[in-house]
């Protein structure tokens, strides 16, 4: 008969269960104590048996279950006493950790974000100033190294969140930093079209943990309703990188990429100390601040939702992993399009290229006002679904007038102000779409299957935009313009599935039709499909 052996993890760690066979034992290690290899063995294993497969679990006789839940039941009633004793004497402790959050997890994984960015997007501004005839790219080269990219990232993001599950933060995140920083250095000395492809592509795989990786680092820190104000501050980096890519090229012309490239190289190795890691192991809280972190993210969001252990099948079947990959996958194409082409646009408008890398800076500016406004009225509200319909509005109308340039009452200036319309609209919607999905996923391995997901394969939004600005239809750019509107649109009609979806759900919780599910093998394992979990709009 099989036997569970159970090794303890260290304090105040999740503990996740490897299962390893041992003669006629199954012993569960953790993970963190597992060798390396086969860490890494089991987690590409897992992703290419189509990542779908449901995880098996060995579960503990009855009265060994019940004594372990009463056990922990009484953990958690004298862990509560304690929280209430550290409060009476601290009534500002809380706000202490909040803020102390704030200073020690958002900002790392921010300038990170900032840095990889550029590292990607670079290429836009590199464009205008001579690549395409430095490297002999003719036709449709340009749009080739733009696409290239996305093809790592849609295969390697939920493959790398698993990996970040099991490796610190700042080990992991501050590695895939580094190999964008080389790629970016070995952008600018290749003297070939080929060697920019293989450059881009390589890049794509370490950029790939980096997005998603970060939101999930910051999603763990905080209670759902705190969740949008962070990511908007993350996501503001995005503007703060294309209004200062724009600069620096304006500034380093032909040396974007060295340079660019060596500042991230640096700063990976900043992150290794500056980057937190999970909160189980934070080392800024004191004890009793620790204590309280730790309550108030139990108190907010899990509960009994939970997911310690890694279930492919419950996480691939849940709808809204997939209705939020199409949300971003329409959100996330538009920004790449105004990313990607805001310089060759402005330039055809008139502009030289010196000129259009200046007038880039203000679209950017005033993207990351409406992104801090929308969020900021979005925690206000506490309702993500109507400031995001609003992002699409926007974006909307300046799609249509972009698409009428052919009319003479649409000149430069009007179009100008069109791009300020699309780029302000990409970073108030995208934000909105990460904060809301991740807060109604609940449980580790559930953040990181869902942020892998729907970053990863969202991103293939990139494949599109890539593909869809012409040289030959230049400087109106039907396809381009037609196809972002519609994505555009896309992304409302899945936002609106995903409100009525969430609706539903909790209607059929308070009536008590999902109350079976604590009946099943994994009650203990279900994430956000747990009856006791309520969905935030």
């Amino acid at each position: 008969m099989a036997t569970v052996i159970y090794i303890p993890n260290r304090p105040h760690s999740p503990i996740t269960l490897l299962p390893v066979l041992h003669s006629s034992a199954f012993c569960y290690l953790p993970f963190s104590r597992a060798p390396r290899i086969f860490s890494l063995f089991t987690t590409l294993s897992c992703w290419h048996q189509s990542a779908m497969a449901e995880a098996l679990t060995v579960p503990l006789p009855l009265a060994d279950e019940k004594a372990r839940k009463s056990s922990l039941e009484q953990s958690q009633n004298d862990s509560l006493e304690s929280i209430e004793r550290i409060r009476e004497v601290d009534s500002d402790i809380e706000r202490r950790v909040v803020r102390k959050c704030d200073w020690w997890v958002v900002p790392a994984p921010t300038v990170m974000f900032m840095l990889s960015f550029i590292d990607r997007v670079n290429i836009a501004n590199a464009k205008i100033e001579g690549m395409l005839t430095d490297l002999h790219m003719v036709k449709h080269d340009y749009n080739i190294a733009l696409f290239i990219v996305f093809i790592p990232f849609i295969l390697c993001e939920t493959p790398s969140n698993m990996i970040l599950k099991r490796i610190t933060p700042r080990v992991w995140l501050s590695f895939l930093l580094f190999g964008c920083g080389l790629m970016a250095i070995c952008q600018g000395v290749t003297g070939s079209f080929g060697g920019l492809v293989a450059c881009r592509f390589v890049l794509g795989i370490f950029e790939a943990g980096i997005s998603p990786g970060s939101i999930l680092l910051i999603t763990m820190y905080y209670r759902r309703e705190e969740l949008p104000r962070r990511i908007c501050w993350w996501y503001m980096s995005g503007t703060i990188a294309g209004a200062f890519g724009g600069l620096l090229a304006y500034a380093l012309a032909n040396m974007i990429f060295i340079i660019e490239g060596c500042v991230t190289v640096v700063m990976s190795i900043v992150m290794y100390w500056w980057l937190a890691d999970w909160p189980a192991d934070c080392r800024f809280l004191t004890p009793d601040e620790h204590k309280v972190l730790m309550w108030r993210l139990m108190d907010d969001s899990e509960g009994d939702a939970k997911m310690n252990r890694v279930n492919w099948s419950r996480c691939a079947r849940d709808w809204k992993v997939w209705v939020a990959t199409v949300m971003y996958f329409g959100i996330v194409a538009l920004n790449y399009s105004t990313n990607n082409f805001n310089p060759t646009l402005l330039k055809e408008l008139g502009y030289t290229s010196a000129a259009a890398q200046i007038h880039s800076i203000p679209l950017y500016v005033v993207a990351s006002a409406f992104c801090l406004g929308s969020c900021y009225l979005s925690t206000y509200v506490n309702n993500r679904f109507w400031p995001l319909q609003s992002g699409v509005l926007l974006g909307s109308v300046g799609f249509v007038i972009l698409l009428a340039q052919r009319s003479p009452a649409i000149g430069p200036h009007i179009a100008y102000m069109a791009l300020f319309f699309i780029t302000s609209a990409g970073y108030i919607v995208q934000p909105m779409v990460v904060s809301w999905v991740m807060n109604n996923a609940s449980g580790h391995y559930k953040r990181a299957f869902t942020s892998g997901t729907m970053i990863g394969l969202g991103n293939a939004g990139g494949l599109v935009s890539s593909n869809v600005f012409f040289q030959e239809e230049s400087p109106y750019y039907q396809t381009g313009y037609g196809t972002s509107l519609a994505l555009l649109i896309l992304t409302s009609v899945a936002a609106v599935v995903f409100y009525v979806g969430l609706k539903r759900e909790n209607a059929k919780r308070d009536a008590g039709e999902r109350d079976h599910r604590l009946q099943l093998a994994d009650a203990d394992n279900l994430g956000d499909d747990h009856p006791s979990f309520r969905f935030s709009f």
